[in-house]
């Protein structure tokens, strides 16, 4: 690890990364790599997660296509310096901001959309000019393999390594000095990963998850709203961080919901989702038995079916859950969708603000004034109104949550400035010598002066 960090280092300081046609052909090459080898990158989602192609080209591949292309589009005029004004105490004077990257980076990927969540981070890093380490997730086993095959023939391999491995890999990778982090998963590890770079004072970018909720009210279009719920929920078979959670609803709209989310269900899945190639498996056996404990043994509203074998579970929704039941301490990730019933807007918003800010917080309403009031009343990452989960795919939105949910944002110009350090420059001529005015001794008529200036820059300001 050391020698890689150490290669990784001795390009940056090169310079070699920082020319902005080294840039575009590194993010040119990274998205001629998905399109050559797309069909490899499917079969590897497969392998993984029981991912259907479709689902892969559109929240996998896809998805990074986009993002490559509006930063090509967009890089020039982001990385541009801006002028700023200066205050008459200092003019005259120029001063700008520019941008320069940080240096070595790692990018620590998740499992559950192995190519996303591991490229669209990178595009940021590269984008900004920087060195990267990239590590992608040992539990998405073919995947991580085939991103280390296929990254050093596309992408700078001076610039750019990856390093394959589990927790042990991961805990040498820690103990180096790098100039940030980006980590995406569990806030378990999040803080394993926050305090290790603590020792460096090294910045993270933490992108987590948390328990996002979906408020849907008494006037809601619930034919409409099922299906959204229904496909935001069990794309990737629920194993999205960004994924509806749990349900709060009143007692009488959940029971009219109920029908609609099963018909959902039905028009996405077919009667037999375990027969379905459209819906993905869980990843591995430990979580497979962790879904499975949380519905044993209990009254089921829809589904409920599960095989070991093939780590299926059903498209599975749980009705009249109490806040304190098993469902609700932890995220669920996995296609399970328990219904909390509320009173109300008011109990809603206040039975989320008595948990840690979720990533995201979907309402569904014909209201809005409701729309207003959780807008206005809770905190999270993001709020999707009538549809969950596709913020994500608005370049010009930044992606990340608030406190337990994750720290720093991502996507489009945000991740330039995730990955770059903003160096204020501030230019002022020798001649004429205007600051001679306020140097030492402090006369009565100095005084006098420093006093008139600070009052017209306040009034100025206000």
């Amino acid at each position: 690890m050391q020698t890689t960090v150490g290669d990784l280092r001795r390009t940056f300081e090169s310079g070699a990364t920082k020319p902005l046609v080294w840039r575009v052909r590194q993010l040119r090459a990274l998205r001629r790599m998905l399109v050559e080898r797309g069909t490899e990158l499917e079969d590897a989602l497969g392998t993984d997660l029981a991912k259907n192609p479709t689902e892969a080209q559109l929240a996998e591949l896809g998805l990074v296509i986009g993002e490559i292309d509006y930063t090509l589009r967009h890089l020039r005029s982001w990385l541009r310096p801006s002028r700023v004004t200066v205050p008459v105490s200092v003019a005259p004077a120029f001063a700008k901001v520019i941008r320069e990257p940080l240096g070595v980076v790692l990018v620590i990927g998740p499992w559950n959309y192995p190519v996303q969540l591991t490229l669209v981070p990178l595009i940021g890093a590269l984008a900004a000019g920087n060195a990267v380490l990239v590590k992608p997730s040992e539990l998405a086993p073919a995947t991580s393999a085939l991103l280390a095959e296929l990254l050093p023939q596309y992408v700078d391999p001076s610039a750019v390594r990856v390093v394959e491995g589990g927790v042990d890999e991961t805990t040498e990778l820690l103990r180096e000095k790098f100039d940030h982090i980006f980590y995406t998963g569990n806030g378990q590890v999040g803080r394993i990963v926050a305090r290790a770079a603590a020792e460096h004072l090294t910045p993270v970018t933490l992108e987590l998850g948390g328990k996002s909720p979906v408020f849907v009210d008494d006037d809601a279009d619930l034919a409409g709203a099922a299906r959204r719920i229904v496909y935001g929920k069990m794309l990737n078979a629920g194993q999205t961080c960004v994924a509806p959670d749990y349900l709060l609803a009143t007692k009488a709209t959940a029971a009219a919901l109920l029908p609609h989310l099963k018909n959902a269900i039905t028009e996405f899945y077919g009667p037999r989702p375990e027969e379905s190639v459209d819906l993905g498996r869980i990843v591995n056996g430990r979580h497979f038995e962790r879904l499975a404990a949380l519905i044993a043994d209990r009254p089921i509203a829809i589904g409920g079916d599960m095989d070991t074998q093939s780590r299926y579970i059903a498209p599975t929704v749980v009705d009249g859950v109490a806040a304190d039941d098993a469902l609700m301490t932890d995220e669920i990730f996995g296609p399970i969708l328990p219904i909390v019933h509320v009173s109300g807007v008011s109990e809603a918003i206040s039975f989320i603000n008595g948990r840690d800010k979720p990533l995201a917080l979907y309402v569904f309403t014909g209201r809005k004034a409701v729309e207003r009031r959780f807008l206005r009343e809770t905190s999270s990452g993001a709020v999707g109104l009538n549809i969950p989960a596709a913020h994500l795919l608005v370049p010009r939105l930044p992606f990340g949550g608030v406190g337990p949910s994750g720290s720093g944002r991502y996507h489009g110009k945000y991740s330039i400035d995730t990955f770059s350090h903003q160096k204020a420059v501030l230019s002022k001529p020798l001649k004429p010598d205007t600051l001679r005015l306020i140097y030492p001794p402090f006369t009565d008529l100095r005084d006098l002066l420093v006093r008139t200036v600070v009052a017209r820059t306040g009034r100025s300001r206000r």
